[in-house]
């Protein structure tokens, strides 16, 4: 082996450290989850657990394999606000923090409307703090003293790329996810960032997330035994980073239902624009790694499928994912009586204004009623209808999710990700878009594929978008089945919300 690749893939949920030869096979890798930990009254990640976690994992698989380039990608809406010694300044609070309605409003009285910032900085609202300008604003609020001291403002991506080399930038894939804080016109950081008075704490150097910030520094190198030559690439937003093998690949006009915690519906696109109905909905668009437009929509659908089936698997006492069954689904769609309508964390959906809660026959039931054990919907007492009615409410939302990013007819929709092993939700999903045929891909982790391919192209100075050799997405048709009455379904679903 000439050499290795070693991806940092930091998820909401998942951590991994994953190991490509120089082939893009997927040779090794770890994996642990970081659960936010609370500060005062706050959910903040755990940066020095996380940091402590990969550095042992470099340790480990360099001593297998000649690592000699680390690619960095991470989710979205979080950043590090770092001293004038480079040590943080503030504790890395989570996008997921609910803030009350006074405060979304006093944002919006200083960066702007809320529709004149859609166009401007192509980011809709999603709540609670995961518009990073917002986020940034909470902090400039809440720690005054401290975010004054702050030299230095760095998304996520960049974040761990400077724990590695002790460099500071920023990149435009992370920069243009509906942060607020980039001009997609003037290609620049946007009027918020004056406002928020954010500019001189902001790097002033903008990569590509495949360059080459630097090599890891000697402390690193120590830490880990991997030679100090080893290369960093600035880092990568994670949606941006799972289209990626798709555009190497050479793909135009195609939808990608990227699932995960987020599902994450994206359509490159040359033009940025928003229909009158599109403003104020959530639906914003992407930078790609080859700085192309991406229009995008999302909701946190793998949030709440697992919020659901752990309250599922825990009243039946199983683990197990049911087979199957159009007979059962259509039953649901004909007798429209049953809904689980989203989302989990509130505002953060195709439906900012929907209260998580499940309707049966009418009666209510909040998502918090059922966790806490106060009242159940009497079709939880059947484990198969109930799993079905929530894949039904998941399609619902992505279907509004791929309607709002506008594709053209006939567009084929890749789905990757968790909920492609789900094989009630791609079934649905396919038959209620039979004019545009959906594939399963074999990727496994797209994003850390992604991000590997960035990787190889910074290790051997090529362009991402010359490795299509080493690109083998195998895609699997899905054959829809004939569904009835779903549009009225859906409509129902709709007016309940």
């Amino acid at each position: 082996m000439e050499y290795a690749i070693a991806v940092l893939d930091i998820g909401k949920t998942n951590k991994k450290l994953v190991i490509y030869n120089e082939k893009m096979d997927q040779i090794d890798s770890i994996y642990s989850e970081f659960p936010t930990i609370k500060y005062e009254d706050l959910d903040i990640e755990d940066i020095e657990g996380i940091n402590t976690w990969f550095i042992a994992g470099l340790k480990t698989f360099g001593k297998k394999y000649p690592v000699k380039v680390i690619s960095v990608t991470t989710h979205g809406a979080t950043g590090v606000c770092l001293d004038k010694n480079g040590i943080p300044s503030i504790p890395v609070v989570a996008y997921t923090n609910e803030v009350d309605e006074e405060f979304h409003d006093q944002f919006y009285e200083l960066a702007g409307k809320r529709k004149d910032l859609q166009i401007e900085t192509a980011t809709a609202e999603v709540k609670p703090l995961i518009n990073f300008a917002k986020l940034l604003y909470f902090l400039k609020k809440r720690f005054p003293d401290r975010f004054a001291a702050t030299e230095t403002i760095l998304f996520y991506p960049q974040y761990f790329s400077y724990i590695l080399t002790g460099k500071r930038s920023a990149d435009f894939t992370y920069a243009g996810c509906h942060t607020y804080l980039w001009d997609f016109k003037n290609w620049k950081w946007s009027g918020v960032a004056e406002k928020l008075e954010i500019l001189t704490k902001l790097p002033k150097i903008i990569n590509k997330p495949g360059d080459i910030l630097g090599r890891i520094t000697a402390d690193i190198a120590a830490k880990t035994g991997l030679s100090g030559e080893t290369i960093v690439t600035t880092g990568i937003h994670d949606s941006n980073s799972s289209l990626l093998p798709y555009l190497v690949n050479g793909e135009q006009n195609f939808i990608l239902n990227s699932t995960g915690t987020w599902c994450v519906v994206m359509h490159p696109t040359k033009e940025l624009s928003f229909k009158d109905d599109e403003l104020g909905k959530m639906i914003f668009y992407n930078i790609s790694a080859k700085e192309e437009l991406v229009k995008t929509a999302i909701f946190m659908g793998g949030l709440e499928f697992e919020t659901y089936l752990k309250i599922l698997q825990k009243k039946h006492n199983r683990d197990d994912h049911p087979d199957t069954d159009m007979k059962i689904m259509q039953e649901i769609i004909n007798d429209r009586k049953i809904f689980i309508l989203p989302g989990v964390v509130k505002g953060a959906g195709q439906f900012p204004d929907s209260d998580p809660r499940i309707i049966d026959n009418n009666m209510e039931f909040s998502l918090g009623e059922i966790e806490n054990r106060i009242k159940t919907p009497p079709f939880f007492e059947d484990y198969k209808k109930a799993y079905l009615t929530l894949v039904l409410s998941l399609v619902i939302q992505t279907s509004i999710a791929i309607e709002r990013i506008n594709a053209p007819k006939g567009a084929p929709i890749y789905i990757e990700g968790g909920f492609r092993h789900n094989k009630n939700y791609v079934k649905l999903l396919a038959s209620i878009f039979p004019d545009s045929p959906l594939f399963l891909t074999n990727i496994e982790e797209a994003t850390s594929y992604g991000a590997a391919l960035l990787g190889k192209a910074a290790m051997e100075k090529r362009d991402p978008a010359d490795l299509k050799e080493f690109v083998n997405i195998a895609f699997k048709l899905v054959n829809p089945e004939k569904i009835d009455n779903f549009s009225s379904y859906a409509n129902e679903f709709l007016t309940r919300i």
